[in-house]
């Protein structure tokens, strides 16, 4: 409904990236017990499977970029 307010991701950009970032959250979904702690407890707060991998997508990209600019760091 006109009611809900969603953080979206761009649906453009690189969909070869968007499928990896999708594949990672599924797996650590399915194998994760602290993916699987945080499904539950998003799950009490009303949200969605849907929803609760947009929130899963962000998380992840913001611990990979976090390594990503430590690694970076590291080498310069």
């Amino acid at each position: 409904s006109g009611r809900t307010d969603r953080h979206r991701l761009n649906k453009g950009g690189e969909r070869q990236a968007n499928r990896v970032l999708h594949i990672v959250a599924v797996v650590r979904l399915r194998y994760c017990p602290r993916t699987q702690a945080y499904l539950q407890r998003r799950t009490e707060q009303g949200l969605t499977k849907r929803d609760i991998i947009r929130c899963l997508k962000r998380y992840i990209l913001r611990e990979a970029h976090t390594a990503i600019m430590k690694d970076l760091a590291l080498t310069a």
